[in-house]
């Protein structure tokens, strides 16, 4: 099991719920991908509307654990109104903190990030902030008080997958008791699996999933390629050689050159 917040998970794949053809698919492939934590945005969904009230419906349903977003928030203020909504609604405490810095990249404001987590953790909220791989704002976040940081492979919705891995690992070996979560960017399951051999707690995949041709399947596919990145890093990694080393224990000659001799 593996502790997020003050909950235990089994799967360490965070799966959002935006950009599906339709409510069976969505639905589907969250329930395909094994994923136990599911993102939602209020600020894209109405909770007051008709639809928004289908929608919550569908993801009560799934008994998953809800991370509600503050995906296109631009100011404080409306992170935190979010927030306080989003507590309201889902009863939780959890909020994934986004603050839109560019809109063109979609790249998070790390002034504004650092200034509205502190707000958040001092009004009892767990702040999952979402940030780039700058390492400088991931100290802050968690001198803040963040326990998780979400970093991400590269810009969201881009699918260019990992963009910087030796930041994202540097990352990683200064801050060994955060957990850290790579969210946006990435594009297939192998990405996955190289964020969690890379050490990384988990990996947060939307558009991935939802725009595939078959998002049930890539939904699955997402599953197992975390899970296997994970025991892959949890195994022991063997070490890169500059050269070549043979595979075959005995000196000299072939092992079936001495059984046939």
């Amino acid at each position: 099991m593996w502790n997020l917040g003050q909950k235990s998970v089994a799967s360490r794949l965070l799966i959002g719920s935006a950009r599906y053809d339709s409510p069976a698919a969505m639905t589907q492939s969250i329930r395909a991908s094994g994923a136990e934590v599911v993102t939602v945005s209020l600020r894209r969904q109405n909770p007051d509307s008709r639809s928004g009230e289908q929608f919550w419906e569908l993801i009560n349903e799934l008994g998953l654990h809800v991370l509600p977003n503050t995906a296109g928030c631009k100011t404080v203020k409306e992170a935190i109104t979010t927030a306080h909504m989003a507590r309201e609604i889902f009863g939780t405490n959890w909020i994934k903190l986004e603050l839109v810095g560019d809109d063109y990249t979609l790249q998070p404001d790390p002034i504004s990030l650092v200034e509205t987590t502190k707000i958040l953790i001092d009004e009892d909220f767990e702040v999952f902030p979402y940030t780039t791989e700058d390492l400088i704002i991931a100290q802050r976040l968690v001198e803040a008080g963040c326990s998780t940081v979400m970093p991400w492979a590269s810009p969201i919705g881009s699918g260019q997958g990992l963009l910087n891995d030796y930041l994202l690992r540097t990352m990683r070996a200064r801050l060994p008791e955060t957990n850290l979560i790579v969210d946006a960017g990435i594009r297939t399951p192998s990405d996955a699996a190289k964020v969690m051999e890379l050490g990384f707690d988990g990996v947060l995949v939307n558009s991935a999933i939802a725009l595939a041709r078959d998002p049930v399947a890539m939904g699955e596919a997402f599953g197992e390629a975390i899970a296997a990145g994970r025991k892959g890093y949890e195994a022991g990694l063997m070490q890169k050689r500059e050269t070549a080393s043979p595979s075959t224990p005995t000196l000299g000659t072939p092992f079936w050159h001495q059984e046939n001799s």
